[in-house]
């Protein structure tokens, strides 16, 4: 087992690319907004088996003086399979994560996408995933749609509603400020401006994503933020203003994203995790003809023998809260917890 800083080592992303599964969580990118907004400590772990390469995986050590000291692969990452070579050596690198983690003293070790480790993590927490097959021509893929998705669509085109694909600051600018509109209507704090702004420094500046923005006049409407890597892409953050939500700018986004990724190349596209009590959610994401599977997150205790619970949390005192605080203190609110969260 071998450790690596990506934040240092841009070797790191050639390494990932050769597994077909690799996308932008992998990536030394994306450990720089995790480094450089929160400060957490990269330990990316490479395992060989002789010569070969057997095993990859991406380890963030989230220290917090309230929630404790953990090793997560990744934080705010919604899920980030360890990427495995060689499926023989699953159970050994498993185990061996098991004690890095006993040896950093972290209270627990979790793995957000846990098939490699499914015969221990039958306790873990569980969400849906959906994933979009790209390989098809924009007109097959727009014509598999559900019929909603389709009207929903024509609707907006015929509003007036302008849509663009943006890379520079200004766009992420905008998707910010509805960003944290979006966040208050569901009773949650914003992540703070900085992990934004290193969002475009490291991820949409460089390449690996982009800003899909939707307009009525010169007010943005509706925003989303997808991140790129090889052949695999991820729809990571959506926001929209409520006040134009009878103008369905929110699926002629996600239509401008899905056919930018379809003809540069990209052949899956994750729609993040969904909680499995969230059935609007889930209902939407699967009238795009996305395939369905379950997340397993891989959660164990330092001794190994312990697969931890879900955590379960009320969230019906602090969404009123949120949901009501104004945006400025909205904002300072998530500038204050999100650094012990993960």
């Amino acid at each position: 087992m071998r450790i690596i800083n990506p934040v240092q080592n841009p070797g790191w992303d050639l390494v990932i690319a050769l597994h077909r599964d690799a996308g932008c969580f992998h990536t030394s990118a994306w450990a720089k907004v995790l480094h450089k907004t929160y400060n957490h400590q990269p330990f990316y772990l490479q395992f060989s088996r002789g010569r070969r390469l057997a095993a990859l995986v991406p380890l963030m050590e989230v220290k917090s003086a309230f929630t404790g000291r953990r090793g997560v692969c990744l934080p705010f990452s919604d899920v980030c399979e360890p990427l495995i070579f060689d499926p023989e050596v699953a159970d050994v690198v498993r185990d061996r994560l098991v004690r890095f983690a006993r040896e950093r003293r972290w209270k627990h070790l979790e793995i957000r996408g846990g098939k490699s480790f499914q015969s221990v993590s039958g306790s873990a927490p569980k969400f849906y995933g959906h994933t979009l097959d790209l390989r098809y021509r924009v007109e097959e893929l727009a014509s598999r749609f559900d019929s909603a998705v389709r009207r929903a669509i024509r609707k907006a085109e015929r509003s007036d509603v302008s849509v663009f694909v943006s890379r520079n600051r200004q766009a992420i600018d905008d998707f910010y400020r509805l960003h944290v509109q979006t966040r208050r209507r569901h009773g949650l704090p914003p992540q703070p401006a900085s992990f934004f702004l290193n969002i475009y420094e490291h991820i949409i500046k460089p390449g690996l994503g982009f800003i899909v923005l939707a307009r009525r006049g010169s007010r943005p409407i509706a925003a989303a933020v997808f991140f790129r890597f090889g052949k695999n892409a991820v729809y990571k953050y959506g926001a929209s203003d409520k006040r134009f939500q009878e103008f369905r700018a929110n699926n002629l986004v996600m239509w401008q994203g899905i056919q930018l990724l379809a003809r540069t190349g990209v052949e899956k596209l994750h729609f993040g995790r969904t909680d499995c009590e969230n059935d609007g959610l889930r209902r939407f994401k699967l009238s795009w003809d996305t395939q369905e599977e379950t997340i397993d997150y891989f959660r164990v205790d330092p001794s190994g023998r312990q697969c931890l619970p879900p955590i379960r949390r009320n969230g019906g005192l602090h969404k009123r809260v949120f949901g009501r605080l104004p945006l400025v203190f909205n904002r300072l609110a998530g500038s204050i917890l999100y650094p012990h969260l993960d």
